[in-house]
């Protein structure tokens, strides 16, 4: 089926307003249905506040702007939301719990041929759909933060949804402007976050193994892995405590794809989040652009091929099990990690041997989740 001009968004937080933006800006009449009225009326003053700053920079016009704000309609009545719609997405916190009353609610009220979207970054879709009537309708949907900028969507058939279900997904991330990867089967982390959370831990174990400092580790990550920052200021504007929550929901699924590092837990302890509590790995300022001063000249102090490696295998094992195309893998690490240079470039950079080898020197003394996968030796050296 396809997907009307009339849809639900379930959640008016910062993803929930977003989405609820970029669908109305793609003509879309959206409902935007939070619990609470005060929720509501601080997600349409963001969503008012970022239509009038595209207008300030010509991106559309004030008349535009207008028309855009009047086609969300906020509404606190859950039946009256989903009256009339055939597309919802849900964007509400992630909490199994909170999702598993949602869906209850949602089945008893929701057209039966409706599809229904999960915005979760790390969720299984498959074990979320089970808890619908709609599994075949059922699929993920993991915009990136902010919806209003990041160009990239995972879209996430679980195990039962139906082909028709995800063509009609894609096609609604289309009509958004949006880049859509597509990831095959329901795995943990699924393609972005398989790569970039256990990278977060990865390099704080490799600051306790190589006595290096963390500006001295970034700066490699920036300069010689092509990222648009380092790791940990990676991981600091993304939100430590966003970064947690991932990494207990895809270590409890899977152990062998992540070595959770203490240091995380200990920060988000203190309540060391990241850039938006001024503390995370970094100290920040009030100053919203700041960065940490990273260096070509920090960069020639380290070698991060360790760090390779371990993106490398990960990616390597997306791909060898099916999970993705490498052309989805380079398109979604571009789009939503910003990497410059497509990950099997780097590992080619660094010598494929090399990287073998080094796979294999933590194998033998870290253990074998570092075993390395078969299909980077397809990757030869030049």
């Amino acid at each position: 089926m396809s997907i009307s001009k009339n849809i639900t968004v379930l959640g008016s937080g910062i993803m929930g307003h977003g989405i609820a933006q970029v669908s109305a800006m793609a003509g879309y009449n959206v409902i935007l249905r939070d619990i609470d009225l005060i929720l509501l009326n601080k997600a349409l003053d963001k969503i008012k506040w970022s239509l009038s700053k595209l207008a300030e920079k010509n991106k559309i016009t004030q008349i535009e702007s207008e028309t855009i704000f009047k086609r969300i309609t906020p509404e606190i009545n859950l039946e009256k939301s989903l009256a009339g719609t055939d597309f919802i997405v849900e964007a509400v916190p992630e909490d199994l719990e909170i999702k598993r009353k949602l869906y209850a609610e949602v089945d008893r009220f929701a057209d039966e041929e409706a599809i229904y979207a999960s915005n979760t970054s790390t969720l299984p879709i498959t074990e979320m759909a089970a808890l619908t009537k709609r599994p075949d309708k059922f699929i993920g949907l993991h915009f990136f933060n902010p919806p209003q900028l990041m160009r990239l969507v995972e879209v996430i058939p679980g195990r039962e949804t139906r082909p028709e279900t995800t063509k009609s997904v894609l096609d609604f991330v289309k009509q958004l402007g949006k880049e859509s990867v597509l990831c095959k089967k329901d795995v943990v982390g699924f393609i972005v976050n398989r790569i970039f959370i256990p990278l977060v831990h990865e390099a704080a174990y490799f600051l306790d193994r190589d006595g290096v400092t963390m500006t001295q580790l970034d700066s490699a990550v920036k300069y010689k892995m092509g990222y648009p920052m380092g790791i940990f200021e990676l991981a600091d504007y993304t939100g430590l405590d966003v970064i947690y929550k991932a990494t207990l929901e895809m270590y409890a699924r899977d152990k062998k794809v992540i070595n959770p590092h203490p240091r995380i837990k200990q920060l988000v302890d203190c309540r060391y989040f990241g850039k938006k509590t001024g503390r995370g790995f970094y100290e920040y300022s009030s100053n919203s652009y700041e960065r940490i001063n990273l260096t070509s000249e920090e960069a020639e102090k380290y070698n991060p091929i360790g760090l390779v490696a371990t993106a490398a295998n990960n990616a390597a094992w997306l791909i060898s099990n099916n999970v993705c195309t490498k052309a989805d893998l380079d398109k979604a690490l571009n789009l939503g990690m910003g990497l410059k240079t497509d990950l099997f470039e780097t590992v080619k950079q660094f010598g494929v041997k090399n990287v073998l080898t080094k796979l294999n020197e933590m194998s033998a003394k870290y253990g074998p989740r570092y075993e390395p996968n078969p299909h980077i030796g397809t990757y030869e050296d030049k």
